[in-house]
C-alpha cells in the first residue's frame, strides 16, 4: 500500500474549507494541528510533543502563521502553502535558505482590496468622517464635497492588486500613474496613463492626488515612504496603505499629517499591529484607519481552500504549482 502524503493544517479554518482539502484525494492524510499551535503560541508547551510528531511527518503545511522552528521540526517538509499573499511574516532566514517551496494566495484578494481603496478615496472626497462625527454629536451642518473624476492616483506596486486598483480607478474616471520594481521608461499597461521606473518615484508622488501602496514588504521596500517621499507629495494629497505598515516611516507620516504637509491618510496596516493605544494616528481627524481588513471577505477560508486544493491536485499529479514565491525577492 502506497504511503500517504501528510498535509498539516496549522491554523483554524472553517469546516467546509477543511472538507474541501480532505476531499482532494484519498492519497493524502490531513492533520489539523490548529489547537496545538494555538496553545504553543500562548506559551502552553504541554502538547508540544504531539505537535512535534505531526510536524515530523509533514510533507505539506497549510498555514497563516508558522510554528517556531518549523524547518527544524519538519525534516520531510517540501512545500508550504501560506494563507496570505504577503510572505514577510513567515519568510525566516532559515526558511529562505531551505529547499522548501513556498506558495501564496495571490489571486483571491484583488477585488476586495481594490474596493477598499476606492472606498477610502470616496470617503475622503465626500468627507464621510465629517458626516460620521456630525451624526455621533447630533449636529447638522452643510459642508462641501468633491469628486474622484479627473483626479490622479499614483499606484506604487503593480502586481495583481495594483492592476485591479488601476482598473477601479479608471472606471471612476481617474488618471492613473504607476511605478514598480521592473518598470522602465516607455512601458505601458492596461488602465494606466503613465508608467514610470522606481527611480522616478518622486515624480509619481508629486503628481498624485492619492498615493496607493500596493507592494510587498521586502528589504527593498521597507521604509520606502519616508520624509523625502512625503515631502514630494502634494499638500492636498492623501496616502493610502493597504500593503504593509513597515513600508512607511510611521513617525515621519505622523509628523507630516500633524503639520499639514499632506492632507490625509487611509491606513489599513501599521508597523505594529494592533496599533498601540497611545499612537497619535488614532486621534487624527485627517486619518481613516481600519484593523488590517482590506483583504478579507466573508468566504475567505473557502477561497483559500479552493486555491490550496487546486495546488494539491497539481502537486500530487506532478504539475507546476500556482503562485510560487521567489524567496530571494520575497514575493
Amino acid at each position: 500500500m502506497a504511503q500517504k502524503t501528510h498535509v498539516v493544517v496549522v491554523n483554524a479554518i472553517e469546516p467546509e474549507a477543511m472538507r474541501m482539502i480532505r476531499e482532494v484525494s484519498d492519497d493524502i492524510d490531513v492533520v489539523d494541528v490548529a489547537d496545538l499551535t494555538r496553545a504553543e503560541r500562548k506559551g502552553d508547551m504541554s502538547r508540544s510533543a504531539e505537535l512535534d510528531g505531526a510536524l515530523a511527518a509533514a510533507e505539506i503545511v497549510f498555514a497563516l502563521k508558522l510554528p517556531d522552528r518549523l524547518v527544524q521540526r519538519s525534516p520531510k517538509l517540501k512545500w508550504i502553502q501560506t494563507i496570505s499573499t504577503g510572505v514577510d511574516r513567515i519568510l525566516t532566514p532559515e526558511l529562505a535558505r531551505s529547499p522548501v517551496v513556498v506558495t501564496n494566495m495571490s489571486g483571491i484578494h484583488e477585488v476586495t482590496m481594490a474596493e477598499f481603496v476606492l472606498m477610502l478615496m470616496l470617503m475622503f472626497v465626500k468627507q464621510m468622517p465629517r458626516a460620521f462625527y456630525q451624526q455621533i454629536e447630533g449636529r447638522w451642518k452643510w459642508y462641501p464635497v468633491d469628486v474622484l473624476t479627473g483626479r490622479t492616483v499614483g499606484v506604487i506596486g503593480f502586481g495583481r492588486i495594483g492592476r485591479e486598483v488601476a482598473r477601479y480607478c479608471r472606471f471612476a474616471g481617474m488618471r492613473v500613474v504607476t511605478t514598480h520594481r521592473s518598470a522602465a521608461d516607455g512601458d505601458t499597461a492596461e488602465n494606466v496613463d503613465l508608467v514610470l521606473p522606481m527611480s522616478r518615484l518622486h515624480d509619481v508622488l508629486g503628481q498624485s492626488d492619492f498615493v496607493v501602496l500596493a507592494l510587498p514588504l521586502t528589504a527593498e521596500t521597507r521604509g520606502l515612504i519616508g520624509e523625502a517621499e512625503l515631502a514630494a507629495m502634494k499638500p492636498t494629497a492623501r496616502l493610502i496603505n493597504v500593503s504593509r505598515g513597515q513600508i512607511v516611516d510611521e513617525p515621519a507620516l505622523t509628523r507630516a499629517l500633524h503639520e499639514g504637509r499632506i492632507a490625509g491618510a487611509g491606513l489599513d496596516v501599521f508597523a505594529v499591529e494592533p496599533l498601540p493605544a497611545d499612537s497619535p494616528l488614532r486621534h487624527m481627524p485627517n486619518v481613516i484607519m481600519s484593523p488590517h481588513v482590506s483583504g478579507d471577505t466573508g468566504d475567505y477560508d473557502i477561497l483559500a481552500a479552493r486555491l490550496f486544493a487546486e495546488n494539491l491536485r497539481r502537486y500530487l499529479g506532478g504539475r507546476p504549482l500556482l503562485n510560487i514565491v521567489d524567496k530571494a525577492l520575497g514575493y
